[in-house]
């Protein structure tokens, strides 16, 4: 069985204390591929010494996540940019809209989603979509760059059946953590509607650890639990979601 998490923050300074033992633990229990988002020019070096360290099982993605979509977003657009352009990614992401945090920054956060999907498109790159509070502006953005060649993942999905089906009609995966082991996560109602061929696993590991865990911090070989879950809602053995998930991501990623 291989487990896949295609979403993980694990050069966050939440893990600094015990980092390398955590991803060694889950690599025994067979989440062996992590996916690791950018956030801004400042998480760059941390990622690159991740991959060094291990390099068959990290796979990075570069791009500037919405809520550092800041005054000097042009200077991390540029550096996204370059980076792009020096070695291979396998995604260009985190990227979007979040308006939970900070509404007043829309339009710039709008302009560099857009352009972001406009480098994904250059460089033949998948995105990995974070969307908070932003379902209608996300979805607009995606309208007018529609195509063959704008696919991806719609990161930490916790919209309602019918924006599922909106978001896979532009040909993005679900990525579906720890908000499906909620109560109040809403997903679990839907869930098993949606065809096992349109979800991959993520953790967003430090963040939204699934039950029991829910408020502490993500440890990557949590993914399990959503796994288990997803088990449970599709009436399927843990190890057929692991295979599928597994497989949809390298439809993905492509590889």
């Amino acid at each position: 069985m291989t487990v896949t998490d295609t979403h993980t923050h694990l050069y966050s300074d939440s893990f600094d204390g015990d980092r390398q033992q955590l991803i060694q633990d889950a690599i025994a229990q067979n989440v062996t591929r992590f996916f690791i988002p950018a956030i801004d020019s400042e998480t760059t070096q941390s990622m690159y010494e991740l991959e060094k360290a291990f390099p068959d099982n990290i796979f990075l993605m570069m791009g500037l996540h919405p809520t550092h979509v800041q005054e000097n977003y042009e200077d991390e657009l540029k550096h996204v940019e370059e980076e792009l352009a020096k070695r291979e990614f396998y995604a260009v992401g985190e990227i979007g809209i979040d308006l939970y945090w900070d509404k007043s920054t829309l339009e710039i956060q709008q302009d560099a989603f857009r352009r972001q999907i406009q480098l994904a498109k250059k460089y033949k790159l998948p995105i990995v979509i974070h969307c908070r509070n932003a379902f209608d502006e996300v979805f607009s953005v995606l309208e007018e760059e529609k195509g063959d060649d704008l696919f991806g993942i719609f990161h930490c999905f916790t919209g309602n059946f019918e924006q599922a089906q909106k978001a896979l009609s532009y040909n993005m995966k679900l990525g579906i953590g720890g908000v499906v082991t909620f109560k109040n996560g809403g997903i679990d109602k839907f869930m098993a509607q949606i065809p096992l061929e349109q979800i991959v696993l993520e953790t967003d590991a430090p963040y939204l650890a699934p039950k029991p865990f829910r408020g502490k911090r993500n440890d990557p070989v949590y993914i399990i639990k959503v796994a288990e879950k997803l088990a449970e809602l599709y009436e399927l053995p843990v190890e057929t979601i692991a295979e599928v998930t597994t497989k949809n991501s390298k439809e993905v990623f492509g590889i």
